[in-house]
């Protein structure tokens, strides 16, 4: 008799096949078989859970699988993935229910499979795809699965650390991951070996598969420090160097980090910019952006920091007159990676040329605590 048929008189277990697995999960290694208990009384961001999907949508129809290929969402289709919660200013949002038991109707999130009850969306969206709950994933003890068991351990110290370049932005959609990537591509082609990562956002695998297919040697997430979003984590910073400590492991030249989202909103970037370790290890700052007012901001918000952002990138460097603009009125170097990637690489280049020798003879080395 299996473990799973022993426990089974004590927590109610069933056996499901499911048809479709979100990305959010992949560090877990779902196979198609599972086994799920009905209830649970207190559950956590993070949780595998398995549910039917109830409606279609016209606008947010796929789901991004643990390969990253993406597939269509079917009403009917059985699904797996993991409980979260998202604050989108231009997609859903949505927090992680306060009970859960098979029969209670949520929403997928996200394409990555982040699953929770949607309390909104923005105007451009069809409603968030119904679900219905099937179960919780638990092991051969009946104990729920969460992607935080497979998780990277956080970090309080950074340690020895190749210098950072960090592409933040003022919202989502402003260009961050194209900037982050061609960053990864120009610095690649130099002959650099570069890393990269995403601190911050909602789970999804598309981003960092982008970045691996510019030619990042390693990449890592917040995913693989068992976050479904950055929602609520308050203190952003252990989960960064985390993820830095994992990108180094790659011995790089560089390392490019993304912080999804805007630098005021939901997910916790702005902490980031709170901790002396991780400034001191940022060779350059980009920021990205879709108009004149969000540069200004975004320039003002750093300098109040005591922060100056080394490069204005985004769309709103898709006209001539946007890099004119910025440049003579705010006194930052502004480009669009899209027709001049080269040069604004050039521009990065520099700075991380010259902080590599300032951080060599004093960079930390790792805690001891996380060796």
């Amino acid at each position: 008799m299996t473990k799973i048929a022993e426990v089974a008189t004590r927590v109610p277990v069933k056996m499901v096949e499911v048809e479709k697995i979100g990305s959010v999960t992949s560090g877990l290694g779902l196979s198609k078989t599972l086994a799920v208990v009905g209830t649970r009384t207190t559950p956590r961001a993070g949780d595998a859970v398995v549910v039917r999907a109830l409606t279609d949508s016209a606008t947010y129809n796929q789901l991004e699988l643990p390969s990253g290929r993406l597939a269509k969402i079917n009403p009917g289709d059985v699904i797996a993935g993991v409980l979260g919660s998202r604050r989108a200013l231009k997609g859903f949002v949505g927090d992680v229910p306060e009970t859960i038991a098979a029969g209670d109707e949520l929403h997928l999130l996200n394409m990555g499979g982040v699953i929770g009850h949607c309390t909104g969306h923005h105007s451009s969206l069809s409603d968030a795809i119904r679900v219905e709950v099937i179960g919780l994933v638990c092991d051969e003890d009946a104990r729920v699965r969460n992607i935080a068991d497979a998780a990277l351990p956080l970090r309080d110290s950074l340690g020895r650390t190749a210098p950072l370049v960090i592409v933040a932005g003022a919202c989502m959609n402003s260009g961050k991951t194209f900037a982050a990537t061609e960053f990864v591509r120009q610095a690649t082609r130099a002959g650099m070996r570069v890393a990269a990562g995403k601190l911050s956002g909602v789970a999804c695998l598309r981003d960092t598969l982008h970045m691996a297919d510019h030619g990042a040697v390693a990449t890592a997430s917040f995913l693989d420090c068992g976050l479904p979003s950055t929602v609520g984590v308050g203190d952003l910073t252990p989960v960064a160097k985390a993820i830095i400590a994992k990108l180094n492991e790659s011995a790089p030249d560089l390392i490019v980090l993304e912080l999804g989202d805007g630098i005021l909103g939901g997910y916790s970037v702005d902490s980031v910019f709170d901790d002396a370790e991780l400034r001191a290890a940022t060779a350059a700052l980009v920021f990205c952006a879709s108009d004149y007012v969000s540069v200004w901001g975004g320039i003002e918000l750093f300098r109040r920091r005591g922060i100056e952002v080394d490069l204005i990138a985004g769309s709103v460097t898709d006209s001539q007159m946007g890099e004119d603009y910025i440049e003579e009125h705010f006194g930052v170097p502004a480009g669009n990676v899209k027709r001049d990637g080269t040069r604004l690489f050039d521009l990065i280049k520099t700075k991380v040329s010259s902080f590599e020798f300032r951080v060599s003879s004093k960079a930390p080395t790792a805690s001891s605590e996380n060796m």
